[in-house]
This record gives C-alpha cells, structure tokens and sequence, in this order.
C-alpha cells in the first residue's frame, strides 16, 4: 500500500436476472484509505472536515452517522477469529461537497504477509439502514481472484428483489487495479455487480477531474438509482415494502 491516498476511477455494472431484465453501466469514484495510519493527501481531500473530496470517520463500521471507523473492523474481525494482524484498507466512495451515499463500501483485511484474507462489504440501503457481509475463505487461506465467496442474503437492498437467495462474491485486489464481481440468485433471477478501476494516487487533479466529469458525485448515484427504479416500476416489476433491518450487524 502506497503511504498516498489512492483513487479508483472505476464503473460499476448492474444486471437484472429472470423475466423482467434491466440493465446499466456508469462510472463512479472511489478512495482507497489507510484509516489507522496518516496518510498524505492532496489538499482538495480532508479526513472528518468538509473539502472538495472528503471521508468522514463516523460514516463507516456501524450505524450510518454514528460509525466507529477501523476499530469497528477490528472488533469484527476479533469477534469472529478471523486474521487481522495487518494492514486494514477502507474502500468507498467519498463525499463530494459534503454530501455521500454508499451502496457499499469494502474494508479489506490483510495478514502480516500483506495478503488479503478478509473483506466485510458494507452495504446500505436508500432507507438509511447498514448491514455488513463477511468474506473470507473457510481455510482462512488468502483470498484470489479466483475464489468465489459466499452469503445469505438477510439484508433488503432494491425494492424490486426479494429478501432470499445467496450472494456469490469474487475480489481481485492488485496493486494496479481492482476488481469486484457480487452475483445475487435466488428462485426469481437475481443480480450481478460489478466495480472495477484502475489504481493510482489521489491527486487535486484527479479530484479536481472527478468533479468536472461527475460534478454532483452521489447525489448522481442516487438519482441513478431512482431512474433505474422508475424503470423498473414501468416494467411492472414486483415492489416490496422495507422491513426491519436485520437484528444481526454482521453476517456471512
């Protein structure tokens, strides 16, 4: 890991499974973090104050506002044996003039010999509702691209997908670029996600080309999203109400 900051300049790819098909492509921006370890970053980019680009502590591990950052992760990682005597990265999208919603984030736990073992996907909900998944090998061996890792679905994300099936997610975490493949199937289609970028440092020209190609930055993401549900509701796709948030902050 660089001693920088880094930025993903990456898309995402949504596609609907089963009779009623949708699909969408867009770009969106991502930072790579160290929260535990001062990292140098461009003057456009602040940890917990406002800027052009910034990450806020309290918005990550646990309840969204009131979040305990990397020690959050920590306690996870403790709380179920599971490695952590390395380094500890926060992938997400940041905010952009204050403002930030994220479908997910990614925390990527790594061993001592800087390989990756764990990978809790935060995921919330346009209802403001947070629930993590747990990805790791059950050997606890290092996770590859290769590796295909599995969760039960207990969370309600998109209106217009149950809550039941199973989560299949891939990581490839290389020191150029990343890649993310999350594939959602249970017994009315599913989804498959993508997010894939290439790596490289957080500059106050890239920040600053960010916001001339995506000026309103999640703001964008959420009125994606909501097309994309008008979309789906002309279609005549299925609705369901949002439940209760699951008891359980974490899962696999």
């Amino acid at each position: 890991m660089s001693d920088v900051i880094e930025h993903l300049d990456a898309h995402t790819w949504h596609g609907r499974k089963g009779g009623i098909e949708n699909a969408f492509r867009y770009s969106i921006d991502y930072v790579l973090l160290e929260p535990e370890v001062q990292q140098s970053a461009p003057t456009l980019f602040s940890r917990n104050r406002w800027n052009l680009f910034s990450v806020s502590d309290h918005e990550h591990g646990g309840v969204p506002h009131h979040g305990k950052g990397a020690a959050w992760a920590r306690e996870v990682l403790a709380s179920h044996d599971l490695p952590s005597s390395g380094r500890l990265l926060l992938l997400t999208q940041p905010r952009v003039l204050g403002h930030v919603f994220n479908p997910v984030s990614f925390w990527l736990s790594f061993d001592a010999s800087d390989k990756l073992r764990v990978v809790i996907a935060e995921v919330t909900n346009t209802f403001g509702q947070r629930h993590s998944y747990l990805c790791y090998r059950y050997d606890l061996e290092a996770i590859g691209a290769e590796d295909v890792l599995t969760a039960r679905k207990i969370f309600h994300v998109s209106p217009f997908q149950p809550i039941s099936g199973g989560y299949r997610f891939r990581f490839d975490v290389r020191d150029e670029r990343i890649g993310i493949w999350i594939d959602l199937t249970h017994g009315e289609g599913g989804v498959t996600a993508t997010l894939t970028g290439r790596r490289a440092p957080l500059t106050n020209r890239t920040i600053l080309r960010a916001m001339w190609r995506r000026p309103f930055g999640s703001r964008r993401v959420l009125t994606l999203i909501h097309w994309q549900a008008l979309k789906l509701a002309f279609k005549r796709a299925r609705f369901r109400s949002a439940p209760d948030a699951p008891l359980k902050e974490v899962s696999r």
